[in-house]
């Protein structure tokens, strides 16, 4: 199964211009060794500046599948997609192949265009002759859930 846009949500809707308000402790928190505590300080951050450069033009897609594990984006994982970003070679871009939504490294060298699989058992798309391909936005953010 390649990586997709779930089929089950509803046409993207761009993101609102609402902050998305949330505390960020000031400490970092290691993953290695533990470091000694230290007085937690805490600033509001918004999550919507840190992600999103143009609102209007950002959408929030589901990924859907396994294509894309070695980029970071898994099953489930909520992508941000900013549609007012010029597409270059290897960016990570969803893509409108044939109508059906998909998420790829996108390859543009020597006039080619290929979309790359970020997994070695999914095959890359290569666009063949009268089959339609439009970039549809540039994922600039994965956002992950874990189960608690």
């Amino acid at each position: 199964m390649s990586s997709s846009v779930s089929a089950t949500q509803p046409i993207p809707i761009p993101i609102a211009d609402a902050p998305l308000l949330a505390r960020l402790i000031r400490n970092r928190v290691c993953a290695g060794f533990p470091s000694p505590a230290e007085d937690l300080g805490a600033q509001r951050v918004d999550l919507s500046q840190m992600l999103i450069k143009h609102a209007q033009a950002t959408y929030f897609l589901r990924a859907s599948g396994h294509s894309m594990v070695d980029a970071g984006i898994f099953d489930n994982d909520i992508m941000v997609v900013d549609r007012a970003i010029k597409p270059r070679h290897n960016h990570i871009v969803v893509a409108v192949v044939d109508g059906d939504f998909t998420v790829k490294r996108l390859y543009q060298r020597l006039g080619r265009i290929k979309l790359k699989a970020a997994n070695p058992t999914f095959a890359d798309i290569v666009p063949k002759d009268g089959q339609t391909l439009e970039i549809w936005g540039v994922v600039t953010s994965s956002i992950k859930q874990f189960p608690v």
